[in-house]
Formats: C-alpha cells, structure tokens, sequence
C-alpha cells in the first residue's frame, strides 16, 4: 500500500476512461506530496478489450490505497443521468479533479459541475500535445484527428458545454491548472503549470524485464480513427516485421478483431492482446531488444518506462500515400511531430510496400 493513501490532504477526484489514463494518474499521485483522499472514478466504456485492461489497472490502484469507484457510465439510454446525478456530491466537494481526457464530452459536461479550484490532466496519449496547444490559443477542444472536419449536429448542440469546459480549464483567479505529460509541450498557456511524468512509479514497481532477442511491434489504432488505409497498413506491418525480424505484435487495445485476425494470417506475427497498458507490459517483461512502433504515445512514453535497460524503441514514419482521402488535412503534420519530438527512439525512413 502507498505511504501517502492515509495522509491528510486534498480531497482529489480523478476520473478515467481508458488503462493509460488511469496508469497516468498512479503516476501523478506517486510524484506529488500527499494525494489522500484520491478516489479514482472510472467512468467505464464498453469496449470488452478496454474495459479488461481498466479492471486490472484498478486492482493496481486499490492495492496502492486508492479507493476506486466503477461507473458503468455507458450502460444505456439512462447511464449518463445516473452516472451524473450519483456523482454530484463527491464532484462538488472535491477539491482537485484530475482528469486523463479534457476533450471527453462525459468529462466536459462533469466540469460544469465542480466547484474545484485544481484541475490537472494526465496523458491521453498524445492528445494531450494538440489538447495544450488548442488552450493556449483559445481554439474550441477539438480531437487532432477530427481537425478540419466539419462539425455535425451533435457537436453544434454540444458546443455550449465544451466552450464552458475550456473557459473552466483557463487559470485565473484562485483556479489553477496542472499538465502531468511525458509529452513534449512547446506552447504552455499562460499560467498552466507543466509537470514532468517520467515513469517513476512505473519503474519502482515492475521489472527490470528480460530482454529477448529480435523484435516486438507494437500496434495502432490509425486504421481504425479512418487515419491510415488498412491494405497500406498491413503491408507496411509486414515489411517492417521481416527487416527487423519481429515475431510479437502488440495490438493496440481499439484494434478490430477482423484487421488483427488478418494481420496474423498475412504476417506470421504472433498477435498479443495486452491485459495492462504496455510501459507496464515492456516493463514487467519478456520484450525483444528492439520494440518497433509507428508514431503514438509509445515512443515517448516507452525510453521512460524502460530508462536503463538496454532495450532500444525505433519508430517507423507513416508514409504520406498510406493516409485515407478521408483523413485530416492536420493528420501528416500532426504525426510527423510525434515522431519528431520523441527523444531516446530511432527513427526510421516509411517502409516500402511488400
């Protein structure tokens, strides 16, 4: 159990929807000073793969004196009113609320509520670059994948909301704001504080793991945000898996059973399902001496989590021809400047189609 679970102190509100998210906010509770009274909300979705992974990332957080409340916030036509409506007295005695996703519309309408004068955001994976980048210059909270895209009905009924969460994440007064990022943030908002997360946590309490020879891949959800183009993706999977000889493929937890399935059958890789997000899978171990990836939150956060161990991170960039028609006009810039700004990864040339 964590020393700080029984000290005295703020009374902290985290809520969570994804493993990363709730890993992030392990992370945050172990670097500051006294996070007592820290209950984690996890406000659940349905996905069977996330929602797995989220019920173990709780066992962690239990066994280290957290309290951890699950909301089957997605349960029908009626869940979001009850979720709410049984969360109003906690939410409006909390004193800090951390949150892993400012762009959730279920986290935007909770802000409207809270009368806490602490917000603080983990990662969401690098969502967050585009997330500090958006508030500090005063643009609506828009998902880099949907930039350029024209709002649809429910975000114009939704706007008014939104608007009142970004006013409500902008320090001022005695409210003030927190970024806790393994990412690399170049535009801080005026009176933001930016918090370094380098794994500590992570580090203490899993591993060093066994190192193995050959490779690892780890997947991506590109396909399926309507990012990349599925033939183009598996061919580059291929290509990659036989320069580097890789033999596991970690899927990303929103990878489609149907896309994996053929991956398998088209590559030889031996796809692995993960049961905990991946800093915490490299981490405990075994993984290959080279964990190749595609531009994602891994090649940042992944050097952390495995600093001192001789396991090297090389990260693929994604081809300008593999993006759909559909894709953002921000998708190529965006991407190209997660690879980019990764420090301690090697960056390799967009493999050419088998």
């Amino acid at each position: 159990m964590s020393p700080r679970a029984g000290n005295a102190g703020p009374r902290t509100l985290a809520f969570v929807e994804s493993p990363v998210q709730l890993l992030n906010v392990l992370e945050w509770a172990h670097a500051h000073t006294p996070g007592a009274g820290l209950t984690l909300v996890v406000l659940s979705p349905v996905d069977p793969m996330t929602r797995g992974q989220l019920r173990r990332m709780a066992e962690l957080a239990r066994e280290e004196g957290y309290e951890v409340r699950w909301e089957e916030a997605r349960g029908g036509a009626s869940a979001p009113f009850q979720t709410i409506g049984g969360l109003m007295g906690v939410l409006r005695r909390a004193d800090r609320i951390v949150m892993g996703d400012p762009f959730s519309r279920y986290v935007q309408l909770l802000l409207t509520i809270t009368r806490a004068s602490e917000l603080v955001v983990v990662d969401d994976g690098t969502a967050t670059m585009e997330f500090v980048t958006q508030l500090a210059r005063g643009e609506r909270l828009v998902r880099w994948h949907r930039r350029g895209a024209r709002p649809g009905p429910r975000d114009l009924l939704f706007a008014p909301v939104s608007s009142s969460a970004r006013r409500r994440l902008t320090p001022g007064g005695d409210r003030r704001v927190e970024v806790f990022s393994s990412m690399p943030i170049e535009q801080t908002p005026d009176g933001v504080t930016v918090t370094a997360n380098d794994f500590a946590w992570t580090r203490a309490r899993f591993g060093p793991p066994r190192i193995t020879k050959g490779a690892d891949m780890v997947g991506t959800s590109l396909v399926e945000t309507g990012v990349v183009d599925a033939d183009r993706y598996l061919e580059a999977v291929s290509s990659l898996a036989k320069a580097h000889g890789a033999r596991r493929y970690f899927a990303h937890r929103r990878e489609s059973v149907e896309k994996l399935h053929r991956l398998a059958v088209e590559t030889g890789l031996e796809v692995v399902r993960p049961d905990l997000p991946l800093e915490l899978i490299a981490r405990r171990g075994p993984v290959g001496r080279t964990i190749l990836s595609f531009p994602s939150t891994v090649v940042h956060t992944l050097p952390l989590a495995l600093a001192g161990t001789e396991v090297r991170v090389a990260v693929c960039d994604i081809d300008p021809d593999w993006l759909t028609r559909t894709a953002s006009p921000r998708a190529q810039g965006f991407l190209d400047g997660v690879t980019g700004t990764a420090r301690d990864v090697h960056r390799l040339s967009a493999v050419q189609a088998v």
